[in-house]
């Protein structure tokens, strides 16, 4: 009897437990080896319901939410050293802030987020502006010799990448880091034109997303972790499946060999 055809969305895992911790760390080993790379300004299509790559928006139609007080302090206190010649809409935040009321959370309370202005986030640069289009809050920190994601809502560096938590009746956790999914978005997921993480168009970068992403994992998970991680995800004898977006593109010749490779060692 042959064997069955794989699913479409066909991921491989790696787990092991925390030496420190009652928590089981969970990775998508096949999303973390993959080659994706943000590809703002460079084809990113956004998040509207159909495809505007020309708008340059990228995440940033709707604004950013922040995950919490602390979250919120941080970018307060990065967006007092940003300066005209960063952000376009300079003048808009200085006389009314950047933040506004947002939609209500998971336990109907009330959360805070990024003000819009001309339907994009107020820190979004559109093209044209001389200080150079995308975040400001990210060229501000450029400028300054720093790291864009010590600036910048917590959302905003994470995605695509989302650690989950989950914890059993004995209290033991599970911490899962993943590719985020259109789902994750919400209902309104379903109405986006595009989505990155499941175009081949995204799948250009020149090293493993593990590699590329280090600095944002290890904020996520800490330097210690991701070193374990880190160390499987490079195993030279584990033969990866690919990513589901670039699966066509490889061919399913492919999963095939990696499948009879597992199998023979």
């Amino acid at each position: 009897m042959s064997a069955p055809p794989p699913p479409d969305d066909l991921h491989e895992w790696i787990s092991f437990e925390d030496p420190d911790e009652h928590r089981t760390w969970v990775f998508d080993a096949t999303y973390l080896r993959s080659n994706y790379m943000c590809i703002y300004g460079c084809g990113c299509k956004g998040i509207l319901d159909e495809p505007a790559p020309e708008l340059q928006q990228g995440c940033c139609s709707y604004g950013a939410h922040f995950v919490d007080a602390d979250d919120l302090k941080n970018v307060e206190a990065h967006a007092e050293r940003v300066r005209p010649e960063h952000m376009q809409f300079f003048s808009k935040m200085a006389k009314k802030g950047f933040t506004k009321q947002g939609d209500l959370d998971s336990d109907g309370e009330p959360t805070i987020a990024t003000r819009l202005v001309d339907d994009a986030c107020i820190f979004l640069n559109r093209p044209g502006f001389d200080g150079g289009v995308g975040c400001a809050l990210h060229i501000a920190a450029v400028d300054a010799g720093e790291r864009p994601l010590d600036w910048k809502p917590q959302v905003c560096w994470q995605v695509p990448l989302r650690l989950e938590h989950s914890e059993d009746e004995s209290g033991h956790v599970t911490s899962r880091l993943r590719e985020w999914k259109r789902r994750d978005w919400g209902e309104g997921g379903d109405d986006f034109g595009w989505w990155c993480t499941e175009e081949p168009d995204a799948f250009i970068g020149k090293e493993p997303l593990y590699i590329s992403a280090k600095d944002d994992i290890i904020e996520l998970v800490g330097a210690g972790i991701y070193a374990t991680m880190a160390a499987q995800l490079a195993r030279t004898e584990w033969v990866p499946l690919p990513h589901p977006a670039v699966k066509s593109t490889v061919g399913r010749s492919h999963v095939a060999d990696a499948e009879g490779t597992r199998r023979a060692t």
